[in-house]
């Protein structure tokens, strides 16, 4: 299966995306009927049986492993496998238009330290097609480590703190230009790249610091169409094929979708692929341009 690739641009096209002119109608009217992305707003919670999942990761993690995989790592690999797979997803609009993008990104934050006062930074994977997950858990490692560093260069977070250091009237008009410049797709490259709103899919791993999957609403700024919280790990009692009863892990999810650009029977697949990808795990040893090869019914 073929990877996102870099499309030649056209007229009513983005640096962002490229610009669907075909379409469904009632998608087109709908960017105009509602032009807000979050009066555009789908929630979707699902518990979904990680066991087989955790399995695999405790045998990735054995002693002279050079990084430790985790749960966070997996679900960002079997996310953008699956956006490559449902491309309907890796679609924004803005400007009143639906728009296609070449490139899956997905966004996250990091804390400096685990401290209510600490700092926190915002992160950027941008997949390829070879990407397993060994190198998306290797790239991710290494970028966090950086940022807990003392001499990470902290890019859009420091562009973030110049904007608020500005007295309010300033503030105001300057936050009102960048708005403009992003209803035309004009936004400088030096403010847009690494923006958590400028992504796919921005994720948050709440179950780290042992918080449920929540609801999360889009930001009508930027062009990120999807928002994905994991919850924790916990038991659930589940009736098994044979009949038996077996205590399962299981992981709440939650996913916050921008309905214009796909509608929910969409939606309801990918997950499903999802949830496929949780109970064969060995998946997420593939490179991302490889499909899942998963039939739907």
């Amino acid at each position: 299966m073929s990877f996102v690739e870099k499309q030649p641009r056209k007229w009513g096209d983005r640096r962002d995306g490229v610009w669907i002119k075909d379409a469904p109608g009632l998608n087109v009217v709908m960017t105009n009927l509602y032009p807000n992305r979050t009066d555009c707003e789908v929630f979707l919670q699902q518990e979904i049986d990680i066991t087989e999942l955790l399995k695999y990761i405790e045998a990735k993690n054995r002693p002279d492993a050079p990084f430790k995989t985790t749960l966070f790592h997996c679900f960002v690999a079997m996310v953008a496998r699956v956006i490559n797979e449902r491309p309907y997803l890796n679609r924004f609009v803005q400007g009143r238009r639906i728009y296609q993008r070449d490139e899956i990104t997905i966004s996250f934050v990091a804390k400096r330290r685990f401290a209510d006062h600490s700092e926190e930074a915002l992160m950027q994977y941008k997949a390829k097609g070879e990407d397993t997950l060994a190198d998306i858990s290797r790239q991710i490692v290494g970028e966090v480590h950086e940022m807990r560093g003392e001499s990470h260069a902290k890019g859009i977070d420091d562009t973030i703190n110049q904007f608020a250091k500005m007295p309010r009237p300033l503030l105001m008009l300057a936050i009102r230009i960048v708005r403009w410049l992003d209803f035309w797709g004009k936004v400088p490259k030096a403010l847009s790249e690494g923006d958590s709103n400028c992504a796919t899919v921005l994720m948050s791993n709440l179950g780290s610091i042992k918080c449920p999957s929540v609801y999360h609403h889009l930001n009508n700024y930027g062009t990120t169409s999807v928002l994905m919280t994991i919850g924790t790990i916990h038991k659930v009692p589940t009736i098994m094929p044979d009949g038996t009863v077996q205590n399962r892990d299981f992981v709440d999810i939650g996913a916050t979708l921008d309905e214009r650009i796909a509608d929910g029977f969409y939606f309801a697949r990918s997950l499903k692929l999802i949830q496929h990808i949780c109970a064969c795990p060995e998946l997420l040893d593939r490179p991302l341009k490889e499909s899942s090869e998963y039939e739907f019914v």
